[in-house]
């Protein structure tokens, strides 16, 4: 049974893209010692590949960053070499193929991951500041579960399938 009754559920529901939209653009730009734009698109590099160590096979390729990030794998190579000649990430032999080369985290992209994360959550403490910590702590709680479910819908397919 919904608190919400049906229209007012669907307008929320439908704002929600939207919502998403805005919330990148600008919440993390108000919190002190903000990013630079440059470093926010390579944290999206990043945590691909720090995501794809800790999958079963543990490597990521160039290939990887590209399908995870819907972008040409000429797209995804030129943010991978920019990770690289900015001392974030460096190139290694597959451990199972020697052809094949595989993408690793440098001790600065731990580094730029770890500011990166801190900044996050000064960014939500900020926005949150006025809510009970029931209300930010169930917030956090359904965010990460929202993205660990998209996370595992990745192999179903497109929506409406």
């Amino acid at each position: 049974m919904s608190a919400y009754g049906p229209a007012e559920a669907a307008a929320l529901l439908d704002a929600v893209g939207p919502a998403f939209g805005r919330l990148r653009r600008s919440v993390l730009a108000e919190v002190e010692n903000p990013l630079s734009p440059k470093d926010m698109t390579r944290t999206l590099v990043l945590n691909i590949v720090e995501e794809g160590v800790k999958a079963p096979d543990g490597e990521v390729t160039v290939g990887a960053v590209a399908e995870r990030l819907g972008v040409d794998p000429s797209v995804a190579s030129r943010m991978v070499s920019d990770c690289i000649s900015s001392g974030y990430l460096v190139r290694a032999a597959s451990q199972r193929d020697g052809r094949r080369t595989i993408l690793c985290l440098s001790a600065q992209g731990v580094d730029l991951l770890d500011r990166f994360r801190a900044h996050q959550r000064a960014a939500f403490e900020y926005v949150t500041a006025d809510w009970s910590e029931l209300d930010r702590l169930d917030l956090a709680r359904l965010m990460v579960k929202y993205v660990d479910t998209i996370s595992g819908l990745r192999d179903r397919g497109p929506v409406g399938r």
